[in-house]
């Protein structure tokens, strides 16, 4: 797969292991997950061994269906841009064609936004992303999880799960983030920032 065929790569963002995998900070592993569920498929080791991938199509059946390489990286959050580097360069996909899924703290719970370019926002993985890539011009679909309560610090409030009363909600914006990573890939930015940026 070649940028040149419409490749793309989908970056969950999150760290790895049992006892992270109900964090705010892994909601991109979750929009992966759920991507691989409709799709059918199933993540293997990429030989790099510093990542799990899953190769696929979006969109209508058939041979013009765009072809993503779905990713989660098995560094911890902060060294997720070598991974990413990685896996550009193996699957040749510039990084205007990598798309990062993550956390989000100045959106709200239940909201997200789509973009292209931008600040790391005090974002590990964005900045780590931008240190490898050299570049920080790539999609984001950021995912809102809204600011810690009271004095909570945000690294406390990011490596926590969502509570009781978020679970449900989760589900929905999990599914609509996948949602957005669909149209970004088939249907180009300006359209999936017309329905989802809202």
């Amino acid at each position: 797969m070649t940028a040149s065929d419409g490749g793309w790569l989908v970056v969950g963002l999150g760290n790895p292991g049992p006892s992270y995998a109900g964090h705010r900070h892994n909601v991109g592993y979750l929009v992966v997950d759920e991507l691989l569920r409709r799709l059918g498929g199933r993540l293997r080791a990429h030989k790099s061994g510093r990542a799990d991938v899953a190769e696929e199509r979006l969109g209508p059946i058939g041979p013009d269906a765009p072809r993503v390489v779905l990713a989660r990286p098995r560094t911890f959050m902060n060294e997720v841009g070598g991974p990413v580097k990685a896996l550009a360069g193996f699957y040749g996909v510039d990084p205007v064609r990598v798309v990062a899924v993550h956390d989000e703290l100045d959106l709200p719970f239940g909201s997200l936004r789509c973009k292209l370019g931008g600040g790391d926002n005090g974002h590990n993985g964005l900045r780590s992303m931008r240190g490898s890539l050299g570049t920080g011009d790539f999609h984001r679909v950021r995912v809102g999880i809204g600011r810690p309560p009271g004095r909570q610090e945000v690294s406390d409030f990011v490596l926590s799960d969502y509570s009781r009363r978020e679970r449900p909600e989760l589900e929905l914006q999990v599914a609509l983030a996948a949602d957005a990573v669909e149209s970004l890939v088939t249907d180009g930015l300006e359209r999936t920032q017309q329905r989802f940026n809202s």
